[in-house]
């Protein structure tokens, strides 16, 4: 057995040894904000993909916050990118060009 390829995977006083995972840094944006209304794999439902704001994750999830209460709707952040439930581009488009970003819509 050689030692380069042996690691600690656990142990009786902690358990399960995991790797420390590093974090995956977003790709910076072009400066605009797309929103994309997209349905596929959602049984139908339509979501709101809110793509391109360059801000760290907390500011990002009270973004998110703010726009779920404004469209009086649900909505995830996942990867950085925000969903919101159903078709409120307009309403999302105006919320976000109030704060000062360029906003396109994308896709259909």
């Amino acid at each position: 057995m050689s030692d380069s390829n042996s690691r600690l995977v656990y142990s009786t006083d902690s358990g399960r040894i995991d790797e420390p995972k590093e974090k995956a840094e977003r790709p910076k944006g072009d400066g605009i904000v797309r929103i994309q209304r997209q349905t596929s794999g959602r049984k139908g439902k339509g979501v709101c993909l809110i793509s391109g704001i360059d801000v760290d994750d907390a500011q990002l999830a009270q973004l998110a916050a703010e726009l779920k209460k404004k469209c009086g709707c649900g909505g995830a952040v996942k990867d950085g990118i925000i969903e919101i439930q159903g078709d409120k581009r307009d309403v999302i488009k105006s919320l976000l060009e109030a704060k000062g970003m360029k906003v396109k819509l994308a896709g259909g």
